[in-house]
């Protein structure tokens, strides 16, 4: 068991303590010293360790611990509106306690007032909802520019051993992808303010990585601007994470082909919706939604695109949200055949095309969220070293690719 979960597990026993055994009691002192000291020795490793508890997930730091999966206390604990918990490297034994009794009280008062709480705690050890800044006395009121201090190298790790996973055993772990969806949406609004943190490209071969998390920010960003119900919202984010699943299927030198395709590799890549949908379905049938936007998010509003339909009818509306999402995002990205496009012409030219290839609606409330919500997109890497916007974008190339807008 590693030691995040070694000391949840400590945690968990030291708070049932307090509910069987009184104060100065020698059991519940003893679980009080064994989670204090489990504390210290994940701090050996982790300095400042942080907690998220959304439901039945646990993360820590930015990534989901599967072997929390279902971990009773988690639901328990954001129930009782402790949803984020952070430990300071100066935590006393004192203290420790203290904020257990702090804990302790919020799950058998409901009616505890969160600021009454947020003063009792002491201030190497802070918890509450998320959305609430963990930052200490001296934090920025605001983001002046686009720029956040967390990386996203977690949840693209994630999803690199989740593609990897698919390809080798054809099996979808659908854990792994929700709660990297859960943690996406904690960046989102981890500032008091609603946040795109988008995922730069350093290397073409992490395309499908990098899209794949910048989908699922726009579309749950998308989903809630237009005022979607938050578990809607995070539907609509994994359907976003695993729209592209499906090139996990395509050879790596295809995906980053810098010429045009020959008519067998088009052929190939244009399989990619089917054989997403595909891997989805046979993977996890609650996964329908998913399964249907990985195979609509390249049909056009007019019928066109691929796959070829024989009939030509109404794409679901998690599909024409996501394809507004998805072509944004590959627009903006350099590519290997052509250079990134400056928001400034991506924004006209999805405009330009609603009521032929995207959904009017969506494109109007897509244009209108970027540019009410654009100078809350941060540019963020998967390293350690968070990554400032850049001060102007690439140049736009002289005239539309010849390759269409996401499809490869």
């Amino acid at each position: 068991m590693s030691e995040p979960a070694e000391f949840l597990g400590a945690f968990a026993q030291a708070l049932a303590g307090m509910s069987l055994y009184g104060d100065g009691h020698p059991a519940r002192e003893r679980a009080i010293d064994t989670a204090y000291q489990e504390l210290r020795d994940l701090q050996a490793v982790h300095p400042h360790p942080l907690f998220t508890f959304l439901g039945d997930e646990v993360i820590f730091g930015r990534l989901p611990l599967r072997e929390m999966r279902d971990w009773g206390w988690s639901s328990r604990l954001a129930e009782a509106g402790i949803q984020r918990l952070e430990f300071a490297d100066d935590v006393t034994r004192d203290d420790f306690e203290g904020f257990l009794e702090d804990v302790y009280s919020r799950l058998n008062l409901v009616g505890l007032d969160t600021a009454e709480a947020r003063q009792m705690r002491p201030s190497g050890i802070k918890f509450g909802v998320v959305g609430v800044r963990s930052g200490g006395e001296g934090a920025e009121d605001a983001l002046p520019t686009a720029t956040i201090a967390f990386s996203l190298g977690e949840e693209a790790e994630t999803i690199r051993w989740l593609h990897d996973e698919v390809k080798q055993r054809e099996s979808l772990p659908l854990a792994e992808a929700e709660a990297v969806v859960r943690s996406l949406s904690v960046a989102m609004h981890g500032d008091q303010q609603m946040i795109l943190p988008l995922l730069q490209l350093k290397q073409f071969d992490e395309y499908t990585t990098t899209h794949s998390l910048n989908v699922s920010v726009l579309s749950m960003a998308l989903a809630e601007y237009l005022g979607m119900a938050p578990a809607d919202v995070r539907a609509f984010g994994v359907a976003g994470l695993l729209h592209d699943l499906g090139k996990v299927r395509i050879p790596i030198e295809i995906l980053t082909k810098t010429g045009k395709l020959t008519p067998d590799e088009r052929v190939l890549m244009n399989r990619h919706p089917v054989e997403g949908a595909r891997l989805i379905l046979e993977s996890e049938e609650d996964l329908d939604l998913a399964a249907v936007v990985a195979y609509e998010h390249h049909i056009m509003l007019n019928g066109m695109g691929y796959p070829q339909v024989r009939y030509r009818r109404r794409c679901h509306e998690a599909s024409n949200l996501v394809h507004v999402c998805d072509v944004y995002d590959a627009l903006r990205t350099r590519r290997p055949y052509r250079d990134a496009w400056p928001v400034e012409q991506v924004l006209p030219y999805i405009e330009g095309r609603a009521g032929l290839e995207f959904d009017p609606d969506y494109v109007g409330a897509f244009i209108s969220m970027m540019r009410r919500w654009e100078a809350q997109v941060a540019v963020v890497s998967d390293e350690s070293a968070p990554l400032s916007a850049p001060a102007s974008a690439p140049p736009a190339p002289a005239e539309t690719p010849e390759v269409l807008p996401g499809s490869k």
